[in-house]
């Protein structure tokens, strides 16, 4: 019979052999140093090893090591399982932030109306959100207006304007300027915001390079969350991340116009679709916030250095190793602080 003091030294060699197992299989899967090295144009081919940072929350820690996977679906698989995904988070918003809820329709374009559950300080004015879903799907009227109207006390009208492939540019511009036409004739331009994330965020820019062509009033303040303002090149970011920063498959950049879908036939370089090619001077106070992680860092920065050399009123925020539109997980403690800045940012400017 085997002693004790056998049985344990059998039971350590074996913890030891696994451990020594476990780390040469981590070794050999994975790459263990940095490199790069750049082709005859440039492009550099890099190995890095990033790891999640103590800079952040330890919820935030938490997402950035979930795997994501990557399965590829129809647009109408993708619509449903976003429609899903939307009603739900929409439910976890409104827990967080309780808000009243209806669905209207305004100049002829459907809207979800958030106003406050108390009676509003601020009655005079109203934010129109622009939802995100890459201009094919609705991935952000409940997540991104719930908690903006409870944080400002303020009315959000969440525009369901068309969707891409079915309705291309600048349709969903159209719908947009549509409603804000609407909402002129019971507010001010002093007291309406348009802001959005990521399609969202790039229909505001649109939206507000539009308004100028048509002569209307600017409204008083612009939230750029997560966006772009050049459909003509393809930035930096767009190569090192994707939806959901570092986590599952990263394909292949390549010169490939992007946005078919959305941009259709129109120029790629037209001032309203692209604006960092219009003229941005006097464009509303704009909010932008990005995250180190975003596929659109690059982008958003881009078009926020357009606004500044305009001489606009155009502030960036940059949250830390968080991957694009990370907001929409209330679950984040960076999310919470996200969503105070823009509020705080809103009541500022429109409340004057």
């Amino acid at each position: 019979m085997m002693s004790i003091k056998s049985l344990k030294a059998s039971h350590i060699l074996t913890a030891a052999l696994l451990i020594a197992a476990a780390v040469f299989f981590v070794r050999s899967r994975y790459p263990q140093t940095n490199s790069s090295v750049l082709d005859a144009n440039g492009a550099a081919h890099i190995t890095r090893v990033i790891p999640v940072p103590t800079t952040i929350s330890p919820e935030a820690q938490a997402s950035l090591r979930r795997h994501y996977s990557d399965n590829a679906s129809t647009l109408a698989d993708r619509r449903t399982r976003t429609d899903t995904w939307q009603i739900g988070a929409g439910k976890s918003s409104r827990a967080a932030y309780p808000v009243n809820i209806e669905s209207l329709t305004i100049a002829g374009v459907p809207v979800r109306n958030i106003t406050p559950i108390d009676p509003s300080p601020h009655p005079d004015s109203v934010l129109i959100n622009l939802h995100g879903g890459g201009f094919t799907s609705d991935s952000g009227s409940f997540t991104e207006s719930i908690p903006i109207a409870n944080l400002t006390r303020m009315r959000v009208v969440s525009v369901l304007y068309r969707l891409a492939p079915e309705h291309p540019f600048p349709a969903a511009v159209d719908d947009a300027i549509a409603v804000y036409r609407e909402l002129l004739k019971a507010y001010g331009p002093q007291h309406i915001g348009i802001y959005g994330t990521s399609a969202g965020a790039i229909l505001t820019a649109e939206v507000v390079v539009r308004l100028r062509q048509l002569n209307l009033p600017m409204p008083a303040a612009l939230g750029v969350f997560s966006g772009m303002g050049d459909f003509s090149r393809t930035a930096d970011s767009i190569s090192m991340y994707n939806l959901n920063g570092l986590t599952g498959s990263l394909p292949l950049p390549d010169d490939k116009p992007h946005d078919s879908e959305y941009v259709g036939s129109a120029n790629r370089k037209d001032p309203v679709l692209s604006p960092v090619y219009a003229d941005l001077s006097g464009m509303p106070p704009t909010l932008f916030i990005t995250s180190t992680r975003d596929l659109l860092l690059s982008g958003t920065t881009i078009l926020h250095r357009r606004f500044l050399s305009s001489g606009v009123d155009a502030r960036l925020v940059v949250f830390e190793a968080l991957p694009h539109a990370f907001w929409n997980d209330i679950s984040l403690p960076e999310t919470k602080e996200a969503y105070t800045i823009m509020s705080n940012f809103f009541v500022q400017q429109l409340t004057r």
